[in-house]
């Protein structure tokens, strides 16, 4: 910075900017809250129905969201303004005190331009005014005033540089809307880049150079910036794609990484886990350092990295993906890319799968499980667990087309769930691990239900869409077609139970027999009787018994399901019984008919449940009955907290329009009392092993549904005042014998899939 460009700098329009800043901070914010509670919140709380439903409520979500990302850009610019403004300003003053401080020993300071500047004599005493005697000075003086204007010179420059780069920063983060990175003042925002070009050079260190402290320094690091988006984009395009491969590859060769390796191994897992989550961060940046960065990567997913026998980009980066939520366009085009090496490596999947299997010699690319970390559908599969839009679109996706032998296309989910030869993986102790297809389960489960894996859907969820039921009902049509794709891989059991808990709606539609057909008027009583927010999901009856058969056969798929139709039952029949329910979204049936047809559809699906627990407790693979009391009984702290929004059910149940009658004066639901009762039901029951018979088991089951179904029909007809209060339990209790028997009745279809005798 020049000396007189500070010197005489006229900070006006700097204040002004400031200021302008400061009331958009104050506007923005007023125009947050009223897009929080007049539009989100609003959204949340409306009946939305058809387009809307999977559109609009949506819409307005993200809009508020927009606005809230608006207000706090504004306050970051606002705040690293006003930081700049207050800096430069003290700038000026000290350098003012310094040049008035040195005039008084004679000494005078002048721009030179370009930065540079001297120190001079300001009144030699040869050409001074008679009887004048300039000030006296020593070299010493001159020395030091030179040194402090250069001292504030050089700070006024860093602060007005790093304003610009954080700035500028901010302003690449996206190139559409506003970036929701916020910090304090103007020196937070400085630290994170820095330290973002300190790390990344340490990465770039040769792994035979890099020593147990900068590892350290490089975990502590990510580990603390990991969320910062500046911090995750500098340091990311710093490092490079090239040298992120490099880093990770090399650091994980027990040759190349000799020193480090042996003092830090047990780390490792640490560092993946802070360098994915940071990457992460970095990938929702749309600099265009950022954007070459995720196009090169992409593009060296087929090249060895460290040399011609070194593992493939692929293998490297998606084991950097397993932890954060990857930027959803790139991971689409990596997995798309992805797909393209795997159909080449296995010729288009006809023989099997060993390019990725881990050999002795490879190193171990994972560090954060028991996986070798060779196969990268692994990795990438995992990220996708937390990226549900990107989940859909790669399951969906085709894998092969319509050609040749391929009479239909083949989808990606198709293809993983159905066809594909898995990498055979054992953990370090030998024994014998699916972290793969596990993984497999929780992308399924994000790309059906539209929220990440493992958590339950929120408000803000957004009702299924046409992609997302079309995958669900594919799940369940390839189950149906061989049971063993689910129970033959227990642990793909919990996410697929979730799945289905989730398309309760959807699930009771299909057990009616009524085909969906949008002329018929059949089908628009159906429609009334399991309304649906959102695209429905078309499924075949005798395919959801079987399905729902192969889903009991695991304790925690079975409670999820369970647990979250005895919640729907409830909803239902607190809805239904509502005499305040609109006429044209009234199911077109007697009181009595509805109950009976709620409960006997309720009490198919738990009968089909019932037959897969039994075949699990009485059948080869001798479950312990008292997990599935376990498993059910885990679900009451997560009921707790959500049985207002139907614990399981997620977005696609359109809630009572008076949200939940209140229960006897209480403050409950009517799904709460049942789940309340499920839940102390099952305390009690802890059945024996010895001396089960499929008879007992079936009689428990039928007993528990049909008291739970008539103590929510009672509840829902006394909650609404209805005059059928006293009548509404025996209506519950006929249909949900009949429902048992539906279910034994298409469980003798499964037979020969079952090693029990069907009830």
């Amino acid at each position: 910075m020049d000396l007189d460009a500070l010197r005489f700098a006229n900070f006006k329009q700097l204040d002004d900017a400031v200021e302008d800043w400061a009331r958009m901070v104050r506007n923005l914010k007023d125009l947050a809250d009223d897009a929080e509670k007049g539009l989100h919140q609003a959204a949340n709380k409306a009946d939305w129905a058809g387009e809307n439903s999977q559109v609009s409520r949506e819409f307005i979500g993200k809009t508020a969201g927009e606005f809230q990302d608006a207000h706090t850009q504004a306050e970051t610019i606002h705040n690293i303004l006003s930081d700049t403004a207050g800096e430069l300003k003290g700038y000026q003053k000290q350098l003012n005190g310094a040049i008035e401080r040195g005039l008084k020993k004679n000494l005078t300071v002048m721009d030179t331009g370009q930065g540079s500047f001297t120190v001079t004599m300001n009144v030699h005493p040869d050409r001074a005014a008679s009887g004048y005697t300039p000030p006296e000075h020593s070299a010493q003086d001159v020395t030091a005033l030179r040194d402090e204007v250069e001292g504030i010179l050089t700070k006024a420059t860093e602060s007005d540089n790093s304003a610009k780069t954080v700035l500028m920063a901010l302003a690449d983060q996206t190139d559409q809307g506003f970036s929701d990175a916020k910090y304090e003042d103007r020196d937070t925002a400085d630290a994170a880049v820095r330290e973002a070009d300190r790390l990344a050079a340490l990465a770039k260190k040769d792994p035979e150079d890099l020593s147990p402290a900068d590892f350290d320094q490089l975990n502590a690091g990510l580990k603390e910036y990991a969320d910062d988006p500046l911090f995750a984009e500098r340091f990311a395009t710093g490092l490079g794609p090239e040298g992120t491969l490099e880093f990770w590859a090399g650091i994980n060769d027990p040759h190349k990484a000799a020193r480090l390796g042996p003092e830090r191994v047990d780390q490792y897992g640490d560092l993946q886990r802070n360098l994915s989550l940071t990457l992460a961060t970095a990938s929702h940046s749309d600099s265009a350092a950022m954007t070459a960065w995720k196009s090169t990567m992409i593009g060296l997913g087929d090249e060895p990295v460290g040399g011609q026998t070194g593992p493939s980009g692929f293998q490297v980066m998606s084991n950097l993906m397993r932890a954060g939520d990857y930027d959803d366009q790139f991971l689409k085009s990596y997995g798309t890319a992805l797909m393209t090496t795997e159909r080449r490596l296995t010729g288009n999947g006809e023989h099997p799968n060993m390019a990725w299997q881990h050999m002795g010699v490879d190193p171990w690319l994972n560090r954060m499980g028991d996986d070798s970390g060779d196969d990268p559908l692994t990795g990438y599969l995992k990220a996708l667990s937390s990226s549900p839009d990107a989940a859909t679109g790669f399951l969906t996706e085709q894998y092969l087309p319509k050609d040749g032998d391929h009479k239909e296309a083949v989808s990606n989910f198709q293809y993983l769930f159905e066809d594909r030869e898995w990498p055979k993986e054992t953990s370090l102790t030998g024994d014998d691990i699916f972290t793969g297809q596990n993984n497999l389960a929780l992308a399924i489960e994000a790309g059906t239900t539209g929220h990440p894996a493992g958590e339950l859907p929120t408000a803000d969820t957004p009702a299924h869409n046409d992609r997302q039921a079309g995958l669900m009902a594919s799940v369940v049509k390839s189950i149906s077609e061989e049971p063993d794709r689910l129970t033959d891989h227990g642990y793909m059991s919990d996410s697929i139970g979730q799945m289905a808990s989730e398309y309760l709606p959807d699930i009771n539609r299909a057990t009616t027999d009524v085909e969906s057909s949008g002329d018929s008027e059949q089908w628009h009583e159906i429609e009334k009787l399991f309304p649906v927010a959102g695209a429905s999901a078309q499924m075949d009856h005798a395919d959801v018994s079987r399905f729902l058969i192969s889903v009991g056969q695991n304790p925690e798929g079975y409670s999820a399901v369970e647990v979250g139709q005895k919640a729907y039952m409830a909803n239902l029949m607190d809805y239904h019984l509502n005499p305040d329910l609109p006429p044209d979204q009234r199911y077109d049936a007697s009181a009595e008919d509805t109950v009976k047809e709620i409960s006997r559809r309720s009490a198919e699906i738990g009968g089909s449940l019932a037959i897969g627990r039994q075949e699990a407790v009485l059948g080869p693979a001798k479950e312990a009955d008292d997990a599935y009391n376990h498993a059910v009984s885990q679900w009451q702290n997560v009921a707790n907290g959500v049985v207002g929004t139907g614990i399981g059910v997620g977005t696609s149940f359109i809630a009572t329009p008076v949200v939940g009658a209140a229960v006897g004066g209480a403050a409950g639901t009517v799904s709460s009392v049942v789940l309340g009762e499920l839940f102390n039901g099952v305390e009690g029951s802890h059945l024996e092993d010895s001396g089960l018979s499929s008879a007992q088991l079936w009689e428990d089951s039928r007993e528990r549904n049909t008291a739970l179904a008539q103590r929510a029909a009672v509840e829902a007809a006394k909650a609404h005042h209805s005059p059928d209060a006293g009548r509404v339990g025996g209506w519950a209790m006929d249909a949900t014998q009949n429902g048992f028997n539906d279910a034994s009745t298409n469980g003798r279809h499964m037979a020969d899939d079952l090693e029990t005798e069907i009830p």
